[in-house]
């Protein structure tokens, strides 16, 4: 996002914290809201350019909103959504992006009040190794002829019972509201805004064997203090790599695996 759009999401961002402060306040209600209504500007392109257009008074937009969705909503997310319309966005679909953060956000904070953000963290990544690892499931969800009852009900059948219930709400959002964007970049996605609740990073280990909890502090301690942040770890075992470890934060990967070395010494001797 541009600077107007970041100055914007960064206010809602306040604004939304300060709602999550109130425990009164329900946050997967909150969550759902704010889903639908990401869902209706992202269908309505002409409502939300007049949401978002800079020649309007964000008083006027505001007024729009309060009439679209009074009634219709929770006053927290009407005085939410309210607020953002009054403030200037760089593109339309920055709009609809933030709200759709804002909705993530708002469940995942449903699950830290109940001490369970770790296990989201940990569900919503082993979910996508195996969407990733199952051909026949990955064309299923992803499939455009299949209509988002039809992928509601097979996740469901999937992970009801299995995992948190906000687990399976996000995935459920995600696989049938993608908006344009691959079901690994939204799960990736959903695993940073986890991580960030905690103030912490997510870094993607793989091992050609499990890491015994010793091994696992002593590499979370490593990567704090070379990132300066506190690093949640999505901990993947793959046979081959072979030995050693793979570590992936964001855009860098530091491998330390024997593949990889074995690797070097191919394209070497090639060379």
């Amino acid at each position: 996002m541009n600077g107007a759009s970041r100055e914007a999401l960064a206010s809602a961002r306040e604004r939304l914290d300060a709602l999550m402060d109130n425990t009164s306040v329900d946050a997967a209600k909150l969550a759902d809201e704010l889903a639908s209504v990401t869902a209706l500007l992202d269908r309505e392109v002409s409502l939300r350019r007049v949401l978002t257009d800079p020649s309007q008074p964000g008083e006027a937009k505001a007024e729009l909103v309060g009439r679209l969705l009074g009634g219709q909503v929770s006053g927290e997310t009407l005085d939410l959504v309210s607020g953002m319309a009054r403030s200037r966005w760089s593109q339309s679909r920055d709009l609809v992006d933030s709200l759709e953060e804002l909705a993530a956000t708002a469940d995942l904070t449903a699950a830290q009040r109940a001490g369970a953000l770790d296990n989201v963290e940990d569900e919503v990544f082993r979910f996508g190794r195996i969407v990733s690892s199952s051909t026949e499931l990955r064309s299923a969800l992803t499939d455009r002829a299949a209509t988002a009852s039809a992928k509601s009900e097979l996740l469901r059948s999937l992970l009801g019972g299995k995992v948190n219930a906000v687990t399976e709400r996000l995935v459920i959002r995600l696989v049938t509201h993608p908006r344009g964007r691959s079901l690994e970049a939204g799960l990736e996605s959903l695993s940073k805004l986890a991580a960030e609740r905690r103030d912490r990073m997510v870094a993607t280990v793989t091992s050609a064997v499990p890491l015994s909890d010793a091994q696992k502090q002593r590499l979370g301690a490593v990567l704090a203090k070379l990132y300066g942040r506190q690093m949640h770890l999505n901990l993947d075992v793959d046979p081959a790599v072979l030995g050693g470890i793979s570590v992936r934060v964001g855009d860098e990967v530091i491998d330390g695996t024997i593949a990889d070395r074995l690797e070097e010494a191919s394209r070497r001797m090639a060379g």
